[in-house]
């Protein structure tokens, strides 16, 4: 790969509403997030031109509406620090803050990488931008437009996740496309299901949850430790990626695979695409990999904007998100019914939501603690179908596919809608022979 320039690209000076300088506290659900490593995407796009007009009309018309959508999210611009004068760490922006853009060529071969095939995890990494982070500051966001001559381009995303959660992410993502797709209609504003709300006044916090976990990050590595370094995290040397596919008909059968085994007692159960599909997976998953953990979890990360008393907006700027837990024997997950033991176990934990909503948040982070330590097999979902990835269409088509890059260290799935829009999108990442008996275990468990 060959890296042609790198652009710092401020919001737009156009709008009149960006301010000169803005002060954003971290919330309890930001803190949560606050050493969890970079949220990283790659959209691939097919682009079958020469490689001047990628240069003069495309490239253009991305960095011009960047910095129009950056004139709304603002704060991406920023950075995220933590003063000895403040209790929270805080993300501030001023005249002047920008993002980097980074612009490169890569000869690799475009197709197998927006392809379906099995491929070792690294082959994508150079398509990622790097955010840089310290002790003491950290930059919210970082982009990458990589070309791949007469194929494609990507653009690589990497995101500070004790900033913005996936609803925002996704949402600055799409105000980028339809500012790019839209810019002669519309230069400046967004449609209201965009436009970012920023009032942190609106996440209560009455039990004073952000002075808990503070205090439990700063007891980490060493006393009053208040850096905004990220956990390490490493990819493992034969780490596989997969994205496997299940349509609505797949799901439709899973659905009658618990009604029949229910024998009528399923009305109670939440049986929705992404459950019946989370759940699946998770079985197929601990039977491919072979658990040798006696238990096995399943953590899931529940938008928090409907659920609070007032409701948060839905395009609340920043995360609100938690993480709900659902533990099963694995010796059960591998048994017969193992799929309807996975979807008996992720809804009592949805179950419990309803009757705890925030109820039990204080110990979240010294749960994770302890579940870390624990003879447990844990696995994650990222992402969700209602992001409608695929819809990110800049002017040149809709993606040819979505990567979570970041899911390569953490072992966590990714859910995402499908670019057919039938059905959903399953992508992991684990050994190569895994992998394979995945496929098999997913494909033949519903021809039976």
């Amino acid at each position: 790969m060959k890296v042609v320039e790198v652009f710092k690209v401020a919001p737009s000076s156009e709008s009149n509403e960006l301010p000169t300088q803005t002060t954003l506290p971290l919330t309890f659900f930001d803190i949560f997030w606050l050493r969890v490593p970079p949220v990283q995407r790659i959209f691939f796009y097919e682009f079958p031109h020469p490689t001047s007009l990628f240069f003069d009309t495309l490239l253009p018309k991305l960095k011009h509406s960047l910095s129009l959508a950056l004139a709304h999210f603002f704060p991406l611009a920023g950075h995220l620090t933590w003063p000895l004068h403040s209790q929270n760490p805080i993300v501030t922006y001023k005249t002047g803050d920008t993002v980097s853009l980074t612009v490169a060529e890569s000869h690799a071969d475009f197709n197998h990488l927006a392809g379906t095939d099995l491929s070792e995890a690294r082959e994508i990494h150079h398509l990622l931008p790097h955010l840089t982070i310290s002790h003491d500051q950290a930059n919210v966001l970082a982009l990458q437009v990589t070309l791949f001559p007469n194929s494609g381009f990507s653009i690589g995303i990497t995101s500070h996740h004790a900033v913005l959660d996936g609803k925002t992410s996704t949402s600055f993502i799409k105000s980028w496309a339809y500012l790019c797709r839209e810019q002669q209609q519309s230069p400046f504003s967004l449609p209201p299901e965009l436009s970012p709300f920023y009032d942190r006044k609106v996440v209560q916090d009455p039990n004073h949850l952000d002075q808990k976990y503070l205090s439990d990050l700063l007891k980490q590595d060493g006393a009053n430790n208040r850096s905004l370094l990220v956990w390490d995290s490493q990819v493992p040397e034969d780490a596989t990626r997969g994205v496997f596919h299940l349509s609505r008909s797949d799901i439709e059968k899973l659905k009658q695979i618990v009604v029949s085994k229910k024998k009528g007692n399923s009305s109670n159960l939440r049986l929705s695409t992404f459950v019946l599909s989370v759940c699946y997976a998770w079985v197929c998953r601990v039977r491919a990999e072979e658990t040798k953990n006696k238990r096995v979890m399943l953590g899931l990360n529940v938008d928090f904007r409907g659920r609070l008393e007032p409701a948060v907006p839905t395009t609340y700027f920043g995360n609100c998100v938690g993480p709900r837990f659902a533990i099963v024997e694995t010796s059960e997950i591998l048994g017969e019914d193992g799929f309807t033991v996975a979807v008996d176990a992720v809804n009592e934990s949805l179950e419990k939501l309803k009757e705890e909503g925030l109820s039990g948040a204080e110990n979240w982070s010294s749960e994770l603690l302890e579940l870390s330590k624990a003879d447990l097999m844990i696995f994650v979902v990222a992402g969700s179908p209602r992001f409608d990835t695929y819809s990110n269409d800049f002017g040149w088509g809709r993606p040819k596919k979505v990567e979570m890059a970041s899911i390569d260290s953490s072992g966590a799935f990714c859910l995402s809608d499908s670019r057919s829009g039938d059905g959903v999108e399953i992508g992991f990442v684990s050994t190569k022979g895994a992998m394979r008996n995945f496929g098999s275990l997913l494909r033949n468990s519903l021809q039976s």
